[in-house]
């Protein structure tokens, strides 16, 4: 009868000590986290121009979240018109932009909020509409922030001298599709870079306007162009980040899927191997972070090759010192860091023939 009860005192120990130690895990996965306010924003009404395309136009700000999990938090930054942000579906067709992990502010200039508002968000041009954004927070949950409008009024964008990319990727919409711009002193060539999503044979067309009424141009075979509206489109084999090329004095054009590195001997890989970048789709840029050397230089190039390379003029502005279809552009410079240290390093070609850099010490 002993042996009995000390084996019931026994069970009856370690049934209490699980209720305890399971009372605690549910409590502690039960416990509200709150985004303490508040988001902010650094303008409430904001008139966009040509003369503000280079500056910051906004910034939003917000403290941090503190979870129960000690870990780096991922933040994300969610855009929506008015009507987008009530009902039972509210925030679904929010235009969601990671901002990165316990980062807490995201700033956007000119040009940029000018292209997000009108083609993301549907905003007219040259009158006011509002803007609601708030603030993702996840980590073991999502927490979300307040909730802030801003006035924004946007301009229209006189396209000249550049060719509309619609394809099945945007859904054969000209005046939502990326462009690729005229090149400088190089009349009717065309050269830009855009990412197509998906996987298998991806379709597209030219077309030298934003819409399907004026001159688009399908496949003509081996490699040329057809004007006729009925061609069939052109094509690459597969998803993935493609300069795309037209030259309408020979009737031609390329697709040709990139990938970029840096190379060279202030980078971990020196001049003999690549130290490969990566590509974010959210922002459209290629960023690596990496331990850079002052005492040395490097490049981007593209496909671990030296035909598709960039480097800078006397003014720091990036050029191609080797494309194969601009050929080589002499007495350009290799790039450098400032001093020894990590870095995150940001190459944007999202702007057709305006392509820019970003080094940030970290």
């Amino acid at each position: 009868m002993k042996n009995v009860h000390n084996k019931f005192l026994i069970a009856l120990a370690a049934l209490l000590v699980f209720a305890a130690c399971k009372k605690e895990v549910v409590l502690t996965y039960l416990e509200d986290i709150k985004f303490p306010p508040s988001l902010s924003v650094s303008a409430d009404n904001i008139s966009l121009s040509p003369s503000n395309n280079d500056s910051s136009v906004i910034t939003l700000s917000w403290p941090a979240v503190v979870f129960k999990v000690k870990a780096p938090v991922t933040y994300s930054l969610q855009l929506a018109v008015p009507a987008d942000t009530i009902g039972a579906n509210a925030w679904s067709n929010a235009l969601t932009i990671e901002v990165g992990k316990d980062v807490l502010a995201k700033s956007f200039n000119g040009a940029d909020l000018n292209t997000l508002v009108i083609s993301k968000l549907g905003l007219a041009a040259d009158t006011f509409g509002t803007v609601v954004a708030r603030v993702v927070a996840v980590l073991d949950r999502s927490v979300y922030s307040n909730a802030v409008s801003v006035k924004v009024k946007p301009f229209k964008v006189v396209v000249k001298n550049v060719l509309f990319v619609p394809g099945a990727y945007q859904g054969w919409s000209p005046p939502t599709a990326p462009v690729i711009a005229e090149a400088n002193g190089r009349p009717k060539m065309y050269e830009g870079y855009y990412y197509m999503p998906g996987s298998g044979p991806q379709y597209f067309k030219y077309t030298d306007a934003p819409d399907w009424n004026h001159t688009n141009y399908g496949d003509g075979g081996n490699g040329s162009f057809s004007t006729d509206g009925a061609a069939g489109g052109l094509s690459v084999p597969d998803g993935g980040y493609y300069e795309l090329t037209a030259d309408l004095n020979s009737n031609k054009w390329t697709a040709t899927k990139t990938t970029w590195s840096i190379i060279g001997d202030a980078t971990p890989g020196g001049w003999g191997s690549d130290t490969q970048m990566t590509y974010d789709i959210v922002n459209e840029v290629w960023k690596i972070t990496a331990d850079m050397k002052k005492d040395g230089s490097f490049k981007f190039r593209a496909n671990n090759a030296w035909n598709n390379d960039f480097a800078v003029d006397n003014n720091g502005k990036l050029l191609y010192a080797d494309n194969p279809f601009f050929g080589y552009t002499p007495n350009l410079n290799n790039l450098s860091v400032p001093e020894d240290g990590n870095y995150t390093i940001t190459l944007d070609l999202h702007n057709s023939g305006n392509y820019t850099y970003i080094l940030k010490k970290n």
